[in-house]
């Protein structure tokens, strides 16, 4: 069994970041971002499934998120309103960056009393002091996935049902009938307001990891019916599940797990508002 102290520390992935950053052609989704820099530190499945403590993240997913956030302190990556990650400027003109350099730089930006040696990655949680906690882990992500796996399925359904219209689909209609093979609605997105792709989708409340028989069952059941599915789930998708969303030469199946669910309802502020507040910058202050 492996632990959280297996996982390499963020430091320890800043060059594989920015390496995967600069191989999606300078910006990608987190999903890409998280997935292209695993590939090149070439993690183990055992790491890859080790829990962070106080949230629905794995350590990984933790940790690559504060990466990006000392990246960006130090102006080498931007992100939008969107979660799309992007280098800046600077960023595409570095060919190499230093990890122990820039958590020492970000330190003496947040003017930190205590300096922590970077090379110990059990010291994550004074290396983070001063800095804003990333967006993609703040805890109201967890508490609203929390919320919608309380919701009842056909609760759920409406709510798929509704953020589909919200993102241009129409004829979006839930079925509500049993024994049709995990088949929960149907809709058709236009293109262009020209070309029209007749979707099936499935909605399901998961806490844990959906498994790769579920796409083989609703893709089953989805045969000759439509020409694109889409799994949306409040959980996450296992690695073999995504390979078999993805298979070629079968019918397509688009997957949204429960941070990309999370992400769309902030998009479309449906139940989910911004707050208005203002952010007091110390570091400024500090460096007048």
């Amino acid at each position: 069994m492996k632990y959280f102290t297996d996982v390499p520390a963020q430091h320890e992935m800043m060059c594989e970041l920015f390496q995967a950053m600069k191989e999606l052609g300078g910006s990608g989704s987190l999903h890409e971002i998280d997935e292209k820099t695993i590939e090149l530190l070439n993690i183990s499945p055992e790491i890859l499934e080790v829990k962070h403590s106080s949230s629905n993240k794995t350590e990984i997913e933790y940790r690559l998120a504060w990466t990006r956030s000392y990246l960006k302190k130090v102006g080498i990556l931007e992100n939008s309103l969107r979660g799309v990650w992007s280098l800046t400027a600077k960023g595409q003109e570095l060919e190499e960056i230093d990890p122990v350099e820039i958590v020492l730089q970000v330190h003496k930006m947040l003017r930190l009393k205590k300096q922590p040696d970077p090379e110990y990655p059990e010291q994550e949680e004074i290396e983070n002091e001063g800095l804003a906690v990333p967006d993609e882990i703040q805890d109201w992500r967890d508490q609203l996935k929390n919320l919608l796996f309380q919701l009842k399925p056909d609760a759920f359904e409406r709510l798929t049902q509704r953020i589909l219209r919200e993102s241009g689909f129409v004829q979006v209609k839930v079925t509500g009938k049993t024994g049709d093979g995990g088949v929960d609605g149907t809709g058709i997105i236009k293109l262009n307001g020209m070309i029209s792709f007749h979707m099936i989708f499935q909605c399901k409340r998961y806490t844990g990891t959906v498994p790769s028989k579920e796409i083989r069952d609703f893709r089953g059941a989805m045969q000759g019916r439509a020409d694109k599915g889409l799994f949306i789930t409040t959980g996450r998708f296992s690695s073999s599940a995504i390979q078999e969303a993805n298979r070629p030469g079968t019918t397509p199946i688009d997957l949204m797990d429960g941070d990309d669910l999370v992400e769309k309802l902030k998009e479309l502020q449906l139940g989910v508002l911004p707050v208005t507040d203002y952010i007091i910058d110390e570091s400024w202050f500090l460096s007048i």
